[in-house]
């Protein structure tokens, strides 16, 4: 796997996305190789490598990044009555760029 797939291949356009919401510097998709039986990654724009690199700069990005993800975890809950919101850290991240899974359902793997 790429060190930042999210700008190698998503932003890039090298990979093709079914795309769920977009802003000018927020994008929700489908995600490539899902986990779950709904999964959703929302990603800025701009690469930042992770919740703990944000500064404070980044705000305005951050506020625009949780409204797409509220509005996102809004139509995923209306359609399947749950998701979940997750980020991951550290080894758990295994893409080296800010982003947040909006899932439903049990695992897929």
């Amino acid at each position: 796997m790429t060190e930042d797939f999210y700008c190698e291949e998503v932003l890039s356009g090298k990979t093709i996305v079914k795309k769920v919401l977009e802003t000018d510097n927020v994008l929700a998709y489908y995600h490539t190789n899902p986990f779950y039986p709904v999964h959703i990654v929302a990603i800025p724009k701009k690469h930042i490598s992770s919740l703990l690199t944000l500064e404070e700069s980044d705000h305005p990005l951050l506020l625009e990044l949780m409204t797409v993800i509220q509005t996102t975890a809004k139509m995923v809950t209306e359609e399947n009555g749950a998701c979940r919101v997750i980020t991951n850290l550290g080894k758990y991240q295994d893409s080296k760029h800010l982003h947040w899974h909006i899932v439903s359902g049990s695992p897929l793997k």
